[in-house]
């Protein structure tokens, strides 16, 4: 079994998985949609993986404010994380996921990925540091 995490964006869903110890997150894909408001293939996307990589539980990211207010942003995650739990019957856990982006892309730089080519990786990126994370937490 793996965890699944993910960075809920408005136009993509950035994916990532755990090793089947729990110790370690990577990168896996990026999920993007066409409209904002378009989640029959995302959600169908996300089912494929859950099934394929033995997916018992996922850690979705909440974009908190920097003052640790929720605002729209957060609401809609909720909303997609209810969607979720109702179609995959898995939990969803919730993750503060501030600055997440700012680190995925510091850590493309210094691994030298150039500017240009950060955008397909970012996403994926992000939902390690926030799987990671929870992974983190789950050890302590």
């Amino acid at each position: 079994m793996r965890i699944m995490g993910l960075d809920y964006g408005t136009k993509t869903v950035g994916v990532a998985l755990s090793d089947p110890l729990f110790v370690t997150a990577q990168p896996y894909e990026t999920i993007t949609r066409e409209r904002p408001a378009q989640f029959r293939k995302t959600i169908q996307r996300l089912e494929a993986i859950i099934k394929e990589e033995e997916v018992g539980e996922i850690v979705l990211g909440l974009p908190k404010n920097m003052n640790n207010t929720e605002g729209e942003r957060a609401e809609e995650t909720r909303a997609f994380q209810e969607m979720l739990e109702r179609r995959t019957l898995l939990p969803v856990h919730l993750v503060d996921e501030r600055l997440t982006t700012m680190e995925a892309d510091r850590i493309l730089e210094e691994t030298g990925v150039a500017h240009s080519g950060r955008k397909e990786h970012i996403d994926k990126m992000a939902a390690a540091i926030i799987l990671q994370t929870y992974l983190d937490a789950r050890k302590n």
